[in-house]
């Protein structure tokens, strides 16, 4: 159920886009959907984690960068869904690395300085 803004704008946009741009516009993943703008959104937290790769391992938080490793998961789910959405398989799989580079990064600090591995710290 669309709103009547997006339905305006869509039938606005119709008519001023090039021949040639036409399969991408009409594509079942293309601008016109959640499966086009959810991963361009997304991207936010790919940059956001490779910000965080820059800050000291004791202040990054292990239950945190262990919740990113869920990206794994939502990799596979994106080759399920119809339509397959690879941009939003890339950022899921990116997210998951800077996890697991993360947990990584907290576990050997941890181990170095001698404290105990524990996610509520």
């Amino acid at each position: 159920m669309s709103s009547r803004l997006y339905q305006f704008l869509i039938r606005t946009v119709d008519k001023h886009v090039p021949p040639r741009m036409q399969p991408f516009w009409n594509h079942e993943a293309g601008p016109k959907t959640i499966f086009f703008w959810a991963p361009l959104v997304k991207w936010v937290l790919v940059g956001a984690g490779i910000g965080d790769l820059t800050r000291p391992a004791e202040n990054v938080s292990l239950f945190q960068s262990t919740s990113m490793l869920s990206g794994y998961i939502w990799t596979r789910w994106c080759f399920l869904i119809h339509p397959k959405n690879l941009n939003l398989a890339l950022i899921n799989f990116l997210v998951a690395v800077n996890g697991t580079i993360q947990c990584v990064r907290v576990i050997r600090y941890k181990k170095s300085v001698g404290k105990p591995i524990s996610f509520w710290e």
